[in-house]
């Protein structure tokens, strides 16, 4: 049998990963008949055409900006049953943040305030929140980012210093518990990091498939986070790693 091409190995360490999810230097090195060094090699050429993130012992998927209707599309169940959990810290009247996810936008489909207002940096939720009985809704403008469909950028700092919240809800793409929460876009962590500025608590809503993954932009620090949500039961050993850093629900 004739050694692959470089091209080659890395179409195959490309099909690895997505029927894995990732790539594993030793089984990916025995799988394609090379040492690992070759896998390595393979791996920072792949990294460098942001096709995969290197991680320690191998790659994952690299974690990018995505519309609000593909994120809208994923782990519907898990982000329903945050939303439940989160529901009842919503108060009734004042002003509370959200930021432009769609863990953030299933919360709001469930709001029923008596004289609530919303302030986000998302179109969508923003629309989400004006259906809701007794909520208005305030969209935080700025720089369209073209990627998520959010804004971002001096504008919306501006905006989302302009009130004083009793919480802000928000996700991640991605939450370690050294590296904390981060996300795809540095510049939807700077308008996360006015709104958490302004409010008396943050609430971190994520879902169990990004724990212990790593995204572009470290975003809120652990000491500005007071509570972290997810579908978990908190007795899940998937939490372990945050228990000494954030309370759970």
């Amino acid at each position: 049998m004739s050694p692959l091409l470089g091209t080659e190995r890395r179409e195959l360490l490309l099909s690895i990963l997505g029927r894995a999810g990732v790539i594993r230097l030793d089984t990916a090195a025995e799988e394609l008949g090379v040492s690992v060094m070759t896998v390595r090699r393979d791996l920072a050429d792949l990294e460098a055409e942001g096709l995969v993130r290197r991680v320690r012992g191998g790659a994952v998927a690299p974690i990018l900006p995505e519309p609000f209707g593909a994120r809208a599309a994923s782990r519907s169940a898990a982000k329903s049953e945050i939303a439940r959990k989160a529901l009842a810290l919503v108060p009734s009247r004042g002003a509370v943040a959200f930021d432009a996810s769609t863990t953030s936008g299933a919360l709001l489909s469930g709001l029923d305030g008596g004289d609530l207002m919303v302030s986000t940096n998302s179109v969508e939720n923003a629309a989400a929140a004006r259906r809701r009985p007794g909520v208005r809704s305030v969209l935080v403008g700025g720089e369209l980012e073209e990627r998520t469909g959010s804004f971002v950028g001096p504008i919306a700092h501006l905006g989302a210093r302009s009130l004083s919240y009793a919480v802000f809800f928000t996700s991640a793409s991605a939450v370690d518990a050294e590296f904390g929460p981060s996300e795809a876009s540095l510049a939807e962590v700077e308008v996360k990091r006015c709104f958490a500025e302004q409010a008396d608590r943050t609430v971190l809503l994520v879902d169990a498939s990004k724990l212990g993954l790593r995204a572009l932009a470290r975003g809120l620090d652990w000491q500005s986070i007071d509570l972290l949500i997810t579908e978990l039961p908190t007795a899940d050993e998937r939490l372990d790693p945050y228990r000494d850093l954030v309370e759970l629900r």
